[in-house]
Formats: structure tokens, sequence, C-alpha cells
């Protein structure tokens, strides 16, 4: 098997330049180990869960026996070995130094005991400070080796304690559980590289292992990286779409591996009652859709890659469009069990210390390759073959130990390390789409989903208007009978020179009301998807209005925005006049009722508005699956939108339209049909559907009037008034900031 601490290696230059910051480094990395064991019991530094694993007691030992091998015992006048057997118990893969106990067989260590391990410890500290005392020369070089050598083991120790608490039925959890974040991941965008003639290895100043020079030319096509790594969810996706069943997806030996050892999911992960979960350095937790997924081998890495129409990157391509992040310090310094996204140049996350990265790469030396010279430089050139390189460094590595050039490896069937996927494509390309984004990562998901916010192109605009006249569609007469009979009493709330902001203007029809009615308004803002629609409502309103200022703005509806009146000064209010009831999703504050609420003008911020109150089923779902088809059309154009811009191939006739009432929700729910078993290709990508699955595309969420309320109240607003009509039941409703 291959050598997991991989430590003959070594390049340093720069660094301390006193005694004692010498001495400080030391102490500070061998700390650092003797900390990860303070909620380890002595059984559980034992024992060994299988051969490519070492007990905790062991690589304690075996980190001080490199000092006194390579430093104390060459190095320090008088030094004495603590015990001379342990230079067969603790030598890993060194042949020039000597025999050593097997590797399988290293949990059948139980003499020396963990107290007699720290007392080694303590023993090699005290002789390592007073060679530390004197001048290091060229052993300076072996000092910097061996602290690296230690920061590996403090990795290893964390993967092996979670492949032996993994293994246990108590499933017992290294670090105290923590709350799960409500995480929704960014949909998946690419970042395009032109190539070239480009440099890759390590060079400069700096501690480096020797795998990683020396630096030398390499020539890239043009190529793409996804921006973030593969996510659990987008794992699920892969899982459900017969991903550990399809041979086609992998390479011969991989498949190979998936029959002999019957892999169904990532290592570590459970299904249960509850659905999946997966066991961590935490104890065993839920799947996180939202988390990278990790603790793949290359086969799976591979055939995800296959699977979702892209590939590995190489490592040459993983260090070059990494380098600029680099260079500018965008280098996530890691701690121990938290991932967290890092920062990097041309748009990409999660490049540095989240998870070690599979590349498409064979291990293999660079043109110029040298093996240090010794007994240390035997940890590289003679496993050069058959693994494959992982790049970036993971959430167990030490922080101070991550670099752009780092070369891990691993054969491509082992799991146990902290191993991530990221895609990569041919060619630059171009820069992809929002629209792209989310559309890829909701056909991904488990439950495929569309996000209702690209409804609304041209024709979509069109037909939604159309929607609002259909006789089963209610809730726009409705809340326009409303508004008609309540302007008065609404335009008396509104202060002069106010700003009136509308999220989800359309073609601002019921604004007109309101703004006959309440003159002293001086500005207008609609916000919507839609630009062409927004554009030509804007002028409409511009011609009627030649006294009101218009800012129209094309854009989401996550926050209000700050608008000035006339005269350049802050607007006496805001009314936000009309939020269509179709927007809300409770479970998220409310929308935009979740943001923070605007600071109070003269007269106060108020928010008016309208929600569908719950009612008897069949009416519901008539309204969202009219007789005469136009809603179905709807639905459906969001397939035509991405069959003309993502050359999509969807088959609108095998999509059936669907409006069905989830009562435990309180919502509409509106959904495509497939048909029949078929494939879809979307920007390259092909994606399955089971007769009978759904594309999910919109909700449309219903209320009581106390029910949002209390919605409300939750978000910072005050219900003031409301209005409400009894057949069908709908309400407007005054919010207060």
């Amino acid at each position: 098997m291959r050598p997991i601490d991989r430590t003959g290696e070594a390049r340093a230059a720069g660094g301390p330049t006193t005694a004692s910051e010498t001495l400080t480094r030391y102490q500070a990395v061998r700390r650092a180990s003797e900390a990860l064991i303070r909620s380890l019991t002595p059984e559980d530094m034992q024992a060994q869960s299988m051969p490519d694993a070492s007990p905790t007691k062991w690589h304690l030992a075996h980190t001080s026996w490199f000092f006194e091998t390579f430093l104390l015992q060459p190095g320090l006048a008088g030094y004495k070995p603590f015990d001379g057997r342990f230079a067969y118990l603790f030598n890993s893969y060194y042949e020039a130094v000597g025999p050593r106990q097997p590797r399988p067989d290293r949990g059948l260590i139980t003499r020396p005991s963990l107290d007699d391990v720290l007392a080694y410890r303590a023993h090699v500290d005290a002789g390592m400070e007073r060679l530390l005392a004197e001048d290091l020369g060229a052993r300076a070089d072996l000092l910097a080796l061996g602290l690296h050598h230690e920061q590996q083991h403090q990795e290893l120790i964390l993967m092996d304690i979670l492949h032996l608490f993994a293994a246990s039925p108590l499933k017992p959890a290294y670090a105290p559980p923590r709350t799960a974040s409500e995480r929704t991941p960014a949909p998946l965008a690419w970042s395009g590289f032109e190539g070239g003639l480009v440099e890759i290895g390590h060079e400069g100043e700096g501690f480096a292992f020797d795998n990683e020079t020396p630096r030398h030319k390499v020539w890239l096509e043009p190529f793409r990286l996804a921006d973030r790594l593969v996510t659990n969810g987008e794992w699920l996706a892969f899982m459900a779409d017969g991903g550990y069943r399809r041979p086609e997806l992998w390479l011969s030996e991989g498949w190979a591996t998936v029959q002999a050892e019957g892999w169904q999911a990532p290592l570590y992960w459970e299904e249960g009652e509850r659905g999946w979960q997966a066991m961590t350095l935490r104890g065993l937790r839920p799947v996180d859709p939202a988390a990278p997924v990790s603790h793949v081998s290359y086969y799976e890495a591979e055939a995800y890659a296959t699977w979702a129409g892209a590939r590995l990157p190489t490592e040459a391509e993983w260090e070059h469009a990494s380098a600029q992040a680099w260079h500018d310090g965008n280098v996530l310094t890691s701690g121990h069990l938290t991932a967290q996204p890092a920062p990097a140049g041309r748009g990409l996350r999660q490049m540095f210390g989240d998870l070690w990265e599979w590349t498409r790469s064979a291990y293999g030396p660079y043109p110029g390759f040298k093996p240090a010279a010794g007994a240390v430089g035997e940890y590289n050139g003679k496993f050069m073959a058959g693994q494959f390189v992982l790049r970036g460094g993971a959430c167990v590595t030490p922080g101070g130990h991550i670099r752009a050039t780092y070369r891990n490896f691993f054969y491509p069937q082992q799991r146990w390390m902290f191993s991530g996927v990221r895609l990569a494509r041919d060619g630059a390309g171009e820069a992809v789409s929002d629209f792209e984004a989310d559309v890829l990562a909701g056909l991904k998901k488990p439950q495929k989903s569309l996000a209702p916010k690209y409804f609304y192109d041209a024709e979509g605009s069109r037909l939604f208007e159309a929607i609002t006249e259909i006789q089963e569609y209610y809730p726009t007469r409705t809340e326009i009978a409303l508004l008609r009979g309540a302007a008065a009493e609404i335009a008396a709330e509104i202060p002069e020179g106010a700003a009136l902001v509308e999220f989800g203007s359309g073609a601002s029809v019921k604004t007109r009301i309101l703004l006959d009615a309440a003159p002293q308004v001086s500005l207008y803002a609609p916000i919507d998807i839609s630009g062409s629609a927004l554009s030509e409502a804007a002028g409409a309103i511009r011609a009627d209005y030649p006294q009101l200022a218009v800012g129209a703005a094309a854009g989401r509806f996550h926050a209000g925005p700050t608008i000035a009146g006339r005269g350049g000064g802050s607007p006496g209010g805001r009314l936000l006049p009309r939020f269509d009831h179709r927007q809300f999703h409770p479970g998220r504050g409310g929308g935009v009722l979740g943001g923070r609420p605007p600071a109070p003008g003269r007269g106060g911020a108020a928010f008016l508005v309208g929600i569908d109150l719950k009612k008897d089923r069949a009416t519901l779902e008539a309204a969202y699956d009219d007789a005469l088809g136009v809603t179905a059309a709807f639905n459906r154009n969001l397939l035509v939108r991405i069959n003309r811009e993502l050359e999509g191939d969807f088959d609108l006739d095998a999509f059936a339209h669907r409006a069905v009432w989830n009562e435990a929700e309180s919502r509409v729910e509106m959904h495509l049909m497939s048909l029949k078993d078929q494939a879809v290709t979307v920007a390259g990508e092909r994606f399955r559907f089971a007769a009978g699955e759904t594309l999910h595309t919109e909700n449309s969420y219903k209320f009581t009037v106390e029910g949002f309320g209390g919605l409300a109240a939750r978000a910072g607003w005050r219900l003031e008034r409301w209005w409400a009509s009894a057949h069908p039941a709908f309400a407007m409703t005054l919010l207060r900031a």
C-alpha cells in the first residue's frame, strides 16, 4: 500500500531566523498533535480499523521517532534514544533505516503504553530543545521536513479516528455536535481560462516537498472550472438517477470495485428511516444537501463527472486556475472540523481548505524531478505509480500546511481521506448566466425544480397577463375590486412626497388605482424580473402621469431599494403598494418581508400586500389549471425558454401541466409531469426523467389574516389594517415597519 506520511520531500528556505522563533514553531506543532487527543481514550488510541489506517498512539510515537532518527541521533552530542526497540516499532517505510513492524499489524502494538509514548514524546522534545539552541546549519531543512511531516500525521489522526468511530456500533463523536445550518448552495457556475503555455510547480521561498519541484512549463488547452465543489444534494441526484448502478458511467476497474465492495453511496453514508445520514467527526448527522460531498474515491468522482457531462480537472489546470487566488492571499487557514468556502480569483470558491479535490492526473514525477538525498528521499519517487493527485487541502489539514503547489496522492479506490469533487470542462467558453446555473442546479436535485422567477420572459409575461383575465383565476380581479373600494383609505396613509415602490409590478394596472387616489406621491419605482415588460409598463406610466418621477428597475425582490424623492432628499415615507401573494414563502420569513425593515421616514414605511386566503381545494386548483390551458402554456413556456436559450431538447408534448393543493404546506404547487421515461439535454448535460416524475416550478401560498400577521411580525412588521372580500376570499393588508 501507499505510504501515508509522504515525508521524504523537502525544500525549505526562509522561515524562522532566531533560535527562539524556531523553538516556538517546533513546540506549537508538537502541542497541536497532543491537543487532538484530548477527547480520546487510551482504547481509542490503540485500535486500528483497517490496514490503511494507524492507531493514534502509533502516529504520536512515529512523529517523535522521525525527530529522534533524523535529527537527534546524528546531530545532538550525547543523545541517548528513549528505547532502542522503538526503531523497529515506529519506523514507517524507510528501507534504508531498517526493518519495521508490518503496517497492517500496528494495532497489535499494545506495548509501549500510551503513557510510555507520551513520555517518549517528552524525551524527544527535551532533546530537540537542546538541539535547537544550536546552529542547525544544513539540518534546518530536516527540521522543516519533520514539522510538516508531523502536520501530515495530525490530519491522518483525524482521518483514522473517523474511520475507527464509523466502524463502531455506538457511532461515538470525536467532537460535540453542532446545529446544522440552513444553507442553500449557490448555483453552480463556471470560470473560463484560455490556457496556453503556463508554469506550475514550487518556486521561491518557503517549504515544499520535493515532488512539487522543479517548476516547469505545461501547455493547457482552454478549459473551464466549476466555481465550487459538488454538493451532497447534487450527489443524491446522481444516486437517484442510478449512478451506482449504471456501468456506462464508470471506468472498468471502478465498476469492478463498485460490484466487489457493494458501494451505493459515499463512505460513511447510511440510509435509515429518517433518510441519509453520514458519520462525521461530530457523530452521525443528517446529510446536509448544501455541504460539499466528501469521502469519495477517484472512481466515484470520475463517474459523477461523466454523469454530469463534465470531467475532472488536471492538476496543471487546477494549479493554474488557483494561482491568482494564492498570489492575492485569498487562502483559507483551515481549522480542524470546519470547512468554510475560501475566496479565490476568477470567481472560484472552496479552492483551499475545504476538501482535497481529485484531479484526473496520475501521480508521477515532474520533468527533471530528483528525489531528496538520503533515507528521506524514499517517500516519493518509488510510489509514483498507480495513484492520482489531489489538490487544495481539507478542513482537517492544519493551518499553514496548505499551498497551491501541494500534491497529495491516493489510490483510486481509497475513500477515507477528506476528498471531494470539482468539475471541469473543455473550452474556456463564455460566462455562464444565472439562468443556466440555476436551471442545471435545479435539474440535479432529487426533486427536480426550476425557479419561478424565470417564467417571466416576454412571452411568459404576456401569458401571465392573460391568466389574470381568465374566469378561474380570481386573485387579480378580486384584488382590483378590493383596491378600488379601499383606495381613498389607503391614500390617506400615504404622506406627502412619498415614494411608491412596487415589487412584481407587471403591467402596473393596480398601481394606477393608487396613483389616481394619491396625487401626493412624488416617485414611482416599479421593480420586476422581466425587463421588457417593465420597460413597457414604466413608459406607459410616464406618459399618463407626466408630473410623476418614474424609476424602473429590473431585478429580484430581495430587498426594497433606497430611493430619493424630489430635491434629492429622503422621501417622506415608503409605501410598497403591491406584493403578489404568489411570491411569499412562509418558511423563508415571507420573502421580501424577511429582510431588515426600512428605516421609517416621515409617516413611517409601509407595505401594502395582497394575500390570497385559504379556501376549498377545487377553487384553488382550478385557478392554477384553467380549462383554456393558459396556465399550462405559461408553465410549459419555461421549457420553451430553456430550449431556446440553453440548447435544451425538452419535448413539450411529453410533459403535462399539474396543479396540486398541498394542504400540509398550505400552498398550490405547479409541476410539469413527465409522461414517459425519457432523457433531456440542457446546456450539454443529460438528465433522466422517469414516467410520472415531476419538475416543480412554482408554489403559491395561501394564508389566514391572523397567520399572515404573525409572519409579518416575525419579520419586523406590524399588521395595521386589512380589507377582505368574502367570495372568493382575498385580503389586502397594510403593514408598518
